[in-house]
């Protein structure tokens, strides 16, 4: 079973998750960023080779959180659907399946910049669309890592990597959490995302996921 690290933010206890996202126990919430379902399928629609089974895979993992953790709702902070071409037959029936599992969670999603381009889920998902901020507790939920002048922001978007070095030029880039003052990123769920290097400094605390497990970097 691959292990959670509990971490202090904003005066909350919140677990990392290997399986890049985030739990927050006192709400029971599940919290996903960019999970963008449906870009392997917009881009084999414009003819590029990509893999199949991304969509599978996403789920697959959303199915084993939601098992194993005591959820009483699913948040994403943004960019559920990657784009217009997300809306493959394939992609929606998938989706379709996956939300008749789970009929009786409450899911909301917080609009991102791909959610806006691809239009918001079917309906007949019945997950709740909202713009950003999402105020919970301490935080503002978002994807855009834009400040709130009275909460703690996270957010996605940003598709955060760390590079690790090694002995000569030997390096590694994983993906991480990014914990800073007044806005921290969570990395991109979606088996299919890039990602972007981000730096540590004094002002925050880095997590870098590798082997199935969180590693603080010191």
């Amino acid at each position: 079973m691959n292990t959670a690290y509990p971490v202090r933010l904003a005066g909350e206890e919140l677990w990392l998750l290997p399986e890049k996202a985030l739990y927050w126990p006192a709400q029971e919430a599940l919290l996903i960023a960019d999970v963008h379902f449906g870009k392997a399928a917009a881009y084999r629609s414009l003819g590029q080779p990509v893999p199949h089974g991304t969509t599978a895979s996403n789920i697959e993992v959303i199915d084993a959180l939601l098992a194993r953790l005591p959820c009483r709702q699913l948040i994403f902070l943004g960019d559920f659907l990657h784009g217009p071409g997300s809306h493959a037959e394939n992609t929606l029936k998938a989706l379709a399946q996956w939300r008749e599992r789970h009929a009786g969670l409450p899911m909301t999603l917080i609009r991102g910049n791909h959610d806006k381009r691809a239009g918001d889920p079917p309906a007949s998902l019945n997950i709740r669309v909202v713009p950003e901020p999402l105020l919970l507790g301490p935080f503002a939920l978002q994807h855009e890592p834009d400040p709130h002048p009275e909460r703690h922001v996270l957010a996605g978007h940003v598709h955060p990597v760390y590079r690790l070095h090694g002995k000569g030029r030997q390096s590694l880039r994983l993906a991480c959490f990014r914990l800073g003052e007044r806005i921290s990123l969570m990395p991109a769920f979606g088996a299919f995302t890039g990602g972007f290097q981000v730096e540590r400094d004094e002002s925050c605390r880095v997590f870098v996921i590798g082997d199935n497990e969180i590693w603080p970097v010191s």
